[in-house]
């Protein structure tokens, strides 16, 4: 009897803790929804103009974000562009700075390659942190880890706080979605914050966030600041910022530079051609 009780009360409080993390889940997005992520002051009797004026539903947008970066996927045959890796440390036990140049190219479905330029600076910056992201960029593009990064419903809970009309920046010619982003599970493959979304493509543009899970003990607080620009049919990275700031004081920047873009898609070649292209990712 002592042991089926106490199965029903482990039972119960299981059901107490997952009631409890849902709850957390729909009031941020609540949250998010009437005030905005980081905004102050903001009248909770009424959502923001910029998003009662927006021409679509957050469920349009995302719909419209998952359904055309699948079709830009599996168009994307090959591509190849030259990256700038900088990271500067400042702090204990003394000021690091390396940088590294490589050309990266990628191959449908799920093939990437990397060939180092040049490289100067602190060799333990270039062996531990510059190399090792070449090998975890290679281990993301595997389609079962790939499918945990992605940004759509399964990964997060997603909430529009806003809409930029066309023409808020100069740059800006058709409008932008401001969604923010919650993960469902905690992991290091995912993140919480603000996406921008291009209001004609349906395009990630932008991304302001922080990791879900704290990549290391060492750090205490870590920003990510993400900018992707149109190469052809394509949106890729034009800049990543990561910076950490560590638990004994020092900060470290990471900044990641996309240059020389060659793209090949897929809807563009000849039909002999594609029937022998299969999908993609970026």
């Amino acid at each position: 009897m002592r042991v089926v009780l106490s199965s029903v009360q482990t039972s119960i409080r299981s059901s107490i803790r997952r009631l409890v993390q849902i709850s957390i889940r729909f009031f941020f997005l609540l949250l998010v929804a009437i005030v905005g992520v980081g905004r102050s002051g903001a009248d909770s009797d009424a959502l923001p103009p910029s998003i009662t004026t927006a021409p679509l539903s957050a469920d349009q947008v995302v719909d419209n974000l998952i359904r055309r970066d699948e079709e830009r996927t599996q168009a994307l045959r090959h591509s190849e562009s030259t990256r700038v890796y900088r990271l500067s440390y400042r702090g204990f036990p003394s000021d690091r700075d390396a940088e590294m140049t490589v050309d990266a190219t990628f191959d449908s479905p799920s093939s990437k390659s990397f060939k180092i330029i040049s490289q100067s600076g602190s060799k333990l910056i270039i062996d531990r942190v510059f190399k090792r992201l070449l090998d975890s960029e290679k281990e993301a593009i595997e389609p079962e880890m790939h499918a945990r990064m992605l940004l759509n419903r399964d990964n997060y809970n997603i909430a529009m706080v806003g809409f930029e009309a066309p023409g808020t920046n100069a740059s800006d010619k058709s409008g932008q979605y401001v969604l923010a982003v919650y993960p469902k599970e905690r992991s290091k493959y995912v993140y919480r914050g603000k996406v921008w979304v291009d209001a004609t493509d349906f395009a990630v543009t932008r991304i302001d966030a922080e990791p879900a899970l704290s990549p290391s003990f060492w750090t205490k607080k870590n920003e990510i600041h993400h900018e992707y620009m149109k190469v052809q049919n394509f949106w890729l990275p034009r800049r990543n910022e990561s910076i950490s700031y560590i638990r004994l004081g020092g900060r470290a920047t990471l900044t990641i530079e996309y240059n020389d873009y060659h793209v090949v898609d897929s809807r563009l070649l000849p039909k002999t051609a594609k029937a022998s292209s299969g999908g993609g990712t970026r």
